[in-house]
């Protein structure tokens, strides 16, 4: 995982590199690549509407180590358990966080989830839980 984030990072400089000197400054300010960033202690944005069926990705914009793990009980029924590290559930994402940092994701770290099932669907930041780092997807048919 570490060899891909600084591959990722090295490549990412010299992409970054060629397309300013050949697009000038046509890259600023647009559309990050994204669906939710990661601040010091907040989703951003903190809810997100999509359909069914699509994938959302998370991306840890910040310097400080983040999860994404829906909460007990805060998803639909017949929905699939998401949690950055791959967990099944709740208290083994919990407890693997509390062991070894499990699901942990630095800064450019990337999780992304599809959504088959409409309703609502909570998620935490483990590590940030205490400070209110929450957030909601909301899956509409």
């Amino acid at each position: 995982m570490y060899r891909r984030r600084f591959l990722r990072r090295t490549g990412a400089v010299g992409s970054a590199a060629a397309g300013v000197a050949l697009a000038g400054c046509a890259g600023v300010g647009g559309e990050p690549d994204y669906d939710v960033g990661m601040l010091a202690t907040a989703y951003q944005p903190r809810q997100i509407t999509v359909s069914v069926g699509d994938t959302v990705v998370w991306e840890n914009t910040s310097a400080r180590s983040h999860t994404v793990t829906a909460t007990a009980g805060g998803i639909p029924d017949d929905a699939e358990f998401f949690a950055s590290g791959g967990f099944d559930d709740y208290e083994t994402a919990l407890s693997a966080w509390q062991s070894d940092f499990g699901g942990r994701m630095e800064n450019g770290d990337r999780f992304e989830h599809t959504f088959t099932v409409p309703g609502a669907y909570e998620y935490v930041c483990i590590p940030h839980r205490e400070g209110g780092m929450f957030g909601t997807v909301v899956v509409e048919e």
